[in-house]
């Protein structure tokens, strides 16, 4: 069976969001990881795998009454039956004749505890076997019964006798007609015939919430799901690539650093040449500050272009009495047209705000190679040498096909990130 985790479309937007606000650029890999940390931000879904023969390799169950998923059907009729039995069914239990004869002894099971009856009472051989196929089918039947011990412990034995002094009966719920059975193993087989194929029915795709699959009782789909997360978690690279192409329908950008970590932001690097294009004074200041200055950061910045006014730090409060908060510093008119200037770099590319809090400048590209042509003689039909440049057109060069997504080394994140790391020498 396949498993898949989508990030969720929700959670999406709102780390979308995020990036555009604060215009920092993240490591996707990262993000991929956020996603797996919390299941609100997850969807799942579960896909069969067929067979060359076109058969499923497991078939999936899906219940329709509290949206779980089994890999069996009598898994999905055992969980209905014991979580949902008033829904279906109403036990009455009514007083009937004691157990003729005398008892001094009953048959235990080993490993459950729950107690059969004298091995000669004409129902033992019933409740052995049901108590098997309920709850240790995977057990020989010959090594379940092995277990099975006697007791002689009057007490017990004393519980048997008034249990067997009471019968229980099931009147059917949600029916046409009343109906009353007798069994438990009617009621399943009522069970089967009449709400079955109505609440239990197999699928080949189904997709469910986060939390939601971390609900599931279906012992072998939560090992699937386990072992999914855990690779997801070692390289998540499916979960990455999901991730990129659900940022780019919400306007973001993607570029790789030192051609390897690939980060999301607002805006592709763009080298802006001072020289050719003109800007402000800030402007010019923030990009010469950032090229001249190592591990520059915001903070750093504004220190040096626009520092705060000292302010005095307030007196101590007398004893005894509260003393006022201190009043808010509003921005000064320079760190107001800095941090402007600082967002238009930003939303255009010029600079990149890792999320590191790191600020580098988007470097010049490197010329491309120019490629020689060799001139090779080629025959017309005149029989005139002519270079081969001129014989045909040149092929038009096809772009590469874009490189996989490659884990990155630093670890970062959208809620908390180291305060200063080693740069990216190159973007």
């Amino acid at each position: 069976m396949d498993v898949t985790i989508i990030p969720d479309d929700k959670a999406v937007e709102l780390l979308a969001k995020q990036i555009r606000m604060t215009g920092r650029a993240y490591p996707l890999f990262d993000v991929a990881q956020l996603i797996l940390d919390k299941p609100e931000r997850q969807q799942i879904r579960f896909d069969i795998v067929k067979k060359s023969d076109g058969q499923p390799a497991q078939k999936l169950f899906h219940c329709a009454l509290d949206d779980t998923l089994w890999l069996s059907e009598n898994e999905a009729v055992e969980h209905l039956l014991n979580r949902h039995f008033a829904t279906f069914y109403q036990a009455e239990r009514t007083a009937t004749e004691p157990p003729k004869g005398v008892y001094t002894f009953v048959a235990q099971c080993g490993m459950s505890g729950n107690v059969l009856g004298p091995p000669n009472y004409h129902g033992y051989q019933d409740q052995l076997r049901k108590l098997h196929t309920e709850r240790f089918s995977r057990i020989p039947f010959d090594d379940f019964k092995a277990r099975v011990k006697i007791v002689r412990d009057e007490a017990i034995v004393k519980n048997w006798i008034e249990e067997q002094s009471f019968k229980t009966v099931y009147h059917c719920l949600n029916v046409p007609e009343p109906k009353t059975l007798d069994r438990r193993d009617e009621v399943e087989k009522h069970f089967r015939e009449v709400h079955l194929s109505t609440l239990i029915k197999t699928v080949e795709s189904h997709s469910m919430s986060g939390p939601a699959s971390r609900q599931l009782r279906s012992a072998g789909i939560q090992r699937i799901l386990r072992t999914s997360w855990e690779d997801q978690r070692r390289f998540p690279l499916k979960l990455a690539t999901t991730l990129s192409q659900q940022f780019a329908s919400h306007g973001l950008q993607f570029f790789k650093v030192n051609r390897t970590v690939t980060h999301v932001s607002v805006a592709r690097p763009s080298f802006l040449d001072l020289e050719a294009t003109p800007v402000s004074e800030g402007v010019r200041k923030i990009v010469d500050f950032i090229n001249g200055t190592t591990k520059p950061t915001r903070r750093k910045l504004f220190e040096a272009l626009a520092p705060s006014a000292a302010v005095a730090p307030a007196a101590p409060a007398p004893a005894g009495t509260t003393a006022e908060p201190a009043p808010a510093i509003e921005a000064t008119p320079e760190q107001a047209a800095l941090a402007a200037d600082l967002h238009w770099l930003v939303h255009q590319g010029h600079v990149i705000e890792f999320a590191t809090g790191l600020l580098e400048t988007a470097k010049k590209p490197l010329p491309k190679p120019v490629k020689e042509v060799k001139e090779v003689k080629v025959k017309s039909e005149s029989g005139e040498g002519k270079p081969a440049a001129e014989a045909s057109p040149a092929p038009v060069a096809t772009p590469a096909a874009t490189p996989p997504i490659e884990p990155e080394i630093p670890m970062s994140s959208l809620e908390s990130a180291p305060a200063e790391p080693v740069p990216a020498d190159r973007v």
